[in-house]
This record gives structure tokens, sequence and C-alpha cells, in this order.
């Protein structure tokens, strides 16, 4: 039967990211055991999403399975609250309080510094960027940064004009108070003083970074010390409470296999969830292959974990297709990815590429941050910012939308799509570090569904395309998830 034409972000069918031409459209019509279709653009060409005719109910999970899956997930989540104890954790929200504040400050004070909004003027977002004169990959930031200041009642909107007016501007003293009271927070939970130096550094450079005459590396890695980074992912409360409660989550998952257990963690970053894992997996046979994008983390690592017996290093990019003898289909029992997958410029792919590396009930364990805090719009959004040459950012539910985060809901949406049955998400909502938002996400390939055969996909479509036509892959996927039309970067709105 025909593919309903499904939004990839940018495009599907005859749009822009697939095939152009309408015979190329028609190649798409009755492939074999495909009900939906979804074009997914690349940074040389598109993958092609295929689900099933109808999913329906069959190898979805039975509620046997459900409930293995909450008792899979409460050792994981003692865990997490054993790495905490001893805190007060009632102090966390004043503490995420401060941080809001000094953030919301700091965004009114550089608008106010640029002169914008002065003596009644209004400006709309065109006009404030210009004045900034901020880098289109950056402008996202400051459309944010106007939409959340007027939720906040810092900045008035006008919209049948388009204009903001009435910059509620900050004083010195008060700014400075700010500060001083999340310095004291922040000794007061045991927090690094990196942390608030990294804040408080960022907030200071902001109109160098948003122009691209700085960069946020610089500050989150000064002289090439990961101390700062540590104090983001791995000292601070919730943080300690996720990456415990992973490891856990890992160490207590069945592993059939009389061989080692295949853990690849990709994004691994300085290692702040690696850690915790090997503590947990103490005395397991292993094979950890340990990845990352940038060779500088890579370098770190072979230096920090390289005695470790089982660990491997590479490099892996959510963003490309995984190539290699180490990312051969089922070649994984565990994918580990913490802090990392909101990168992908489309969730759903990157889903369906890790499903394919895991063997039959292989675990997919994910950290994510599922609610935003405002000083991430003051600090390490600038380093989530597409690159220059990008000419389109997020092409899933994303799109348009100047957001790096999902939700939990949408996380989970996306596991089930991608063909997971998704665990209990850790902490649960009565937690006293979910206000915090960071999540542990996890699922196990769902391996009883009938997908579609990408490569009879690829065979059908050969016959039918030209090769300059084609995806450059095809992954099956249980169903596929639309997301609205792609916003160039840098467009004001």
């Amino acid at each position: 039967m025909s593919g309903p034409p499904v939004d990839g972000g940018v495009g599907h069918g005859s749009g822009a990211g697939g095939p152009a031409s309408g015979g190329a459209h028609d190649a798409l019509v009755d492939l074999p055991g495909v009900g939906a279709w979804q074009w997914v653009p690349g940074p040389e060409r598109p993958t092609l999403l295929v689900a099933p005719t109808a999913p329906g109910t069959a190898g979805r999970t039975k509620p046997d399975a459900e409930q293995t899956f909450v008792d899979e997930a409460k050792p994981a989540s003692a865990a997490g609250d054993v790495a905490v104890a001893g805190a007060d954790l009632s102090s966390l929200p004043q503490l995420n309080r401060l941080m809001d504040e000094v953030a919301l400050l700091a965004m009114a004070r550089v608008l106010h510094r640029a002169r914008l909004f002065r003596d009644g003027a209004k400006h709309d977002t065109g006009q404030v960027l210009d004045v900034l004169r901020v880098a289109p990959r950056h402008a996202w930031i400051v459309r944010r940064w106007l939409s959340t200041l007027v939720t906040e009642g810092r900045l008035r909107y006008d919209p049948s004009t388009g204009h903001h007016h009435d910059l509620v501007a900050p004083d010195r003293v008060g700014y400075a108070r700010a500060r001083r009271e999340l310095d004291e927070a922040r000794r007061g939970l045991g927090y690094p003083p990196s942390m608030t130096r990294f804040f408080v550094a960022t907030a200071e450079r902001l109109p160098a970074l948003l122009r691209d005459e700085a960069g946020v590396q610089e500050l989150l890695f000064p002289d090439g010390s990961t101390d700062t980074a540590e104090g983001n992912y791995r000292d601070n409360l919730p943080s300690r409470w996720v990456n415990h409660a992973a490891a856990a989550l890992i160490a207590g998952g069945t592993h059939s296999s009389s061989g080692p257990l295949r853990i690849l963690e990709v994004g691994a970053g300085i290692g702040a969830t690696t850690r915790p894992v090997l503590d947990a997996l103490a005395g397991t046979e292993l094979d950890y292959l340990f990845t990352d994008v940038s060779r500088f983390f890579l370098t770190s690592a072979r230096t920090l974990l390289g005695n470790r017996p089982g660990m491997r290093f590479g490099l892996f990019d959510i963003n490309r297709p995984p190539v290699g003898p180490e990312f051969t289909p089922g070649s994984r029992d565990v994918i580990l990815a913490a802090n990392v997958l909101h990168n992908a410029r489309h969730v759903g792919r990157a889903l369906a590429a890790l499903r394919e590396l895991l063997s039959p009930d292989g675990l997919l364990v994910l950290v994510e941050s599922c609610r935003e805090h405002y000083q991430a719009l003051t600090s390490m959004y600038l380093l989530m910012s597409p690159s220059a040459e990008e000419q389109r950012w997020f092409t899933d539910v994303r799109s348009g939308q100047d957001r790096v985060f999902l939700s939990t809901a949408e996380w989970v949406d996306q596991l089930d799509a991608a063909g997971f049955d998704p665990l209990p998400v850790l902490p649960g909502n009565g937690h006293p570090l979910a206000d915090a938002g960071q999540r542990v996400i996890a699922g196990r390939v769902r391996s009883n569904l009938a997908r579609p055969d990408p490569v009879l996909v690829e065979a059908t479509l050969a016959a039918r395309l030209p090769p300059s036509d084609r995806p450059e892959r095809i992954h099956a996927v249980d169903r596929v998830i639309s997301a609205p039309p792609t916003v160039p970067m840098g467009e004001p709105r």
C-alpha cells in the first residue's frame, strides 16, 4: 500500500530532502511491507524510515512484561538515592530558582547595555538581532530570551505589531546580590565553586559569545581542564543521582550471553556516567566501547580509563550512519547515551540506528534533561547551536521551535516509535529531584514485531530510482512521528 506522506521536518516524498521529481515520489508507493515512510535529511543524503502497514498491538509490551520493567527499575532508583544520601535535597529548588534569576538578569542586562528598549523604544526581533550582531546560528537563543523575559514579566510584547517594549532593566546591586546568593546556595549543597564561576563567566561574555567572537568551550574547559565540566555533569546532585541510577540499571540487566557484556557508550564526553557504570560492573567481563564525536574526550578517557579491562575507544557521531566492524547489527547488549541524544538532528533516526546495533532484548539507557532551566539560555545552549555550515537544525518534533530538549513524554513516545519497550522513567514525578529535570530514560528492544525488511526495500528502490535519488540508509521502525516544517537558521520571527 502507499505510505502516507509523513513530514520529516524538512521533506518527504517530493519535498526538499527527499526525491524531487514526481516519478521519484511514485517510487515510494507499494514498497514491500511498508505502511508509512519518512524522509530524514542527512549531512550528504537523506535517510528513509519505514514502518509496517499496521502496528496494532502485536509485539507490544504485555502486562506481565510491564511489571518486569517496573521491578527492573526499582533497584536503579534505590541506587540513585544512595548516591545522594545525606544531602539536603529540599534546598535544591531554591538553587534552581536562583540560577534562573541570575540568568534572567543576565539576559536583560545584555539588552539594556546595548541600549535596547530604553526611553520607551520598541523593537522587533530582527532589530534586536541586528543591534546585538548575533551570529545567525545563535539567533534562536535571543528569540528564546525575548519570549522568556515576556513569560516572566520582564518584557512586554505586542502581537499586533510584533514589537517588544518596556524591558525591566536590572540594577547593578540586584545583579551582584543574586550572584552572591547563588554562590552561597551552591556552597550549602556542596557543589564545586567552578559551577558558579562558569555561569558568571558566560554571563559576562554573552555579547561576544553571541557574535561568535568567543566560545563557551574555552570557559567550560579552561586550559584543557575538565574540572568545570565535572561540576556540571558529575558532581551536582541531580547528575550524581541519574548517573548512579543508570549504572545500576545496566548492572542489573539480564545478560544471557556467555561472553563479555558488550556495551557501547555514545557521546561519553568526560566519562561522568562511565565511571559509575564501570564501578557497578566491577568483576563483570566487559567489552566496553567508549565513543565520542571529539578526539579531545577520547584522549582524556584513554588517560583516565585506559587501564580498565575491556575498555576500547573510538569515534562516533550520532548524526551520521555508524560504520566499521565495531558497529554491526546486533553487536551490542547495552547502549548508553548520557546527555547527548538531544543533539541528534532527528531523534527518531538516531534511535532507529542505535536499536539496530543492539541484540534482541538489548537495553538502551539514556540520561537526558527533560526540563529547561533558564541558565542554559545564557551558557550551555551556546554549545548546542548548529554549526555555521548547517543549513537546517532539528528536523524532528522540535523543528522550528527554538528548543533543544524533549519532554519526558516525548522521549517515551520516541522510544516506542523506534521499536523499544520503554521502562519507567527515573526519578519518578514524586521524587525530590524530579524538579531538576534530569531523567534516566530506558527501553528494551521490542524484537517480536514484524517490521519492513530494509534490504528488500532497498532492492525495490534500486530498481525504481537512480543512485542520486536513493536514501543513504533505510531504517525500519514501528511507526513514524510527524514534525513541523523546518525554519531556516537565523530567520527573525
